[in-house]
């Protein structure tokens, strides 16, 4: 597996797209490819190292997400709960001013009616901008503002795994990186994957997208799919920021794959067989989402691989990281992957992480 993937990492980087890229790709538990190409520092010449740390941003996501299925599965939690159960003072309303009652199960799905953005309360962070706000300060106001719908009546990508995040840090006591710490991380070996940098001299650079890309500032507007995102590199390195549960953790191409690896393998130990098959299927009946896919609890789930223009089988699990990075697991095939870059947001939902995909499954076929 080289000749198609590498031409895709060696396009990506001659033509400015991406600065320096990771990718690993297993298969049926074997490596059937590892590389590093391009630029961990660009401006100072150093070529990208193997086993780079990365900002992770939405890759945190499935990572928390495994955390509370874990706890669910020791009794600690049920996923029917509600979240004012655990956290009383989260307990917004619909737009009529009736109560709405959001469950564990509602924020794994992103189906609680909550929302990423709120432009009218600029004080409140959604995980990669700057903030000195806790968790309760955070997302307590998020709670002041109304819900988009109903709770499990539609999806929408939110900052719900935050505010599981704050219901698992609450139930286990003391903060969320302690939970994921004692029921995902620690167990699977996922030493150098937390809410801080393992060591800051294997830190990504971070780039934004441009023409060629450029260093990111701090704050720095970078323009995607779904309007413009403020990222704040410096964030990583706050002792007083909360604990994103949607985009604070920092990591390595080796710890995701592990991850992967172990979900795909029926939990790895940390999460139970039957709840693995339960997280890897749709768990949003027939609530549209994008086309051929659903939503599963660790991320999309490949329904229809035609519909939704993939090379995956039907059953993969997929989602990524606006700071670069695209991951899936797919158990039909064996196979996991991890691209992992420094360039956002081309790395997660440009072309790049479409054609790693695509050489992937060409060489495999």
């Amino acid at each position: 597996m080289t000749s198609r993937v590498d031409a895709v990492m060696d396009a990506a980087i001659s033509e400015g797209k991406i600065v320096g890229a990771e990718l690993i790709v297993t298969r049926h538990g074997d490596v059937a490819y590892q590389r590093s190409a391009g630029w961990f520092d660009r401006e100072a010449g150093q070529p990208m190292i193997d086993n780079a740390i990365y900002r992770l941003a939405s890759v945190t996501k499935p990572i928390v997400a495994a955390a509370a299925l874990a706890m669910a599965d020791r009794g600690l939690v049920s996923l029917d709960d509600r979240v004012s159960q655990h956290i009383p003072w989260f307990s917004p309303r619909l737009k009529d001013g009736s109560a709405a009652e959001i469950t564990i199960h509602h924020l794994l799905t992103h189906t609680a009616g909550l929302a990423y953005n709120y432009p009218d309360d600029p004080a409140i962070s959604t995980g990669l901008g700057a903030t000195e706000q806790s968790l309760k300060e955070n997302f307590a106001r998020v709670a002041q503002h109304p819900l988009e719908y109903a709770p499990g009546t539609a999806w929408l990508y939110s900052v719900a795994i935050d505010v599981l995040g704050a219901v698992l840090a609450q139930v286990h006591g003391g903060t969320l990186e302690d939970a994921v710490r004692t029921y995902v991380t620690g167990p699977l070996g996922m030493s150098e994957t937390g809410f801080s940098v393992a060591d800051r001299s294997r830190l990504a650079k971070p780039y934004a997208d441009g023409a060629p890309p450029m260093p990111m500032s701090d704050p720095q507007p970078v323009v995607g799919d779904n309007g413009t995102l403020v990222f704040s590199p410096s964030r990583i390195f706050s002792p007083t920021a909360f604990q994103s549960g949607g985009a604070g953790m920092a990591g390595t191409p080796a710890d995701i794959v592990r991850f992967l690896e172990a979900m795909r393998n029926g939990g790895g130990g940390v999460v139970r067989q039957e709840t693995v098959a339960r997280a890897f299927s749709n768990q949003i009946g027939s609530i549209e989402r994008d086309p051929g896919q659903s939503f599963g609890y660790l991320g999309a789930i490949v329904e229809d691989p035609v519909a939704a223009g993939v090379p995956s089988a039907k059953g993969t699990v997929n989602w990524g990281g606006v700071y670069g990075h695209s991951w899936l697991i797919d158990p039909v095939n064996g196979l996991s992957i991890i691209s992992m870059s420094n360039t956002a947001v081309e790395g997660c939902t440009g072309r790049y992480p479409k054609d790693i995909i695509a050489a992937v499954y060409a060489e495999l076929s």
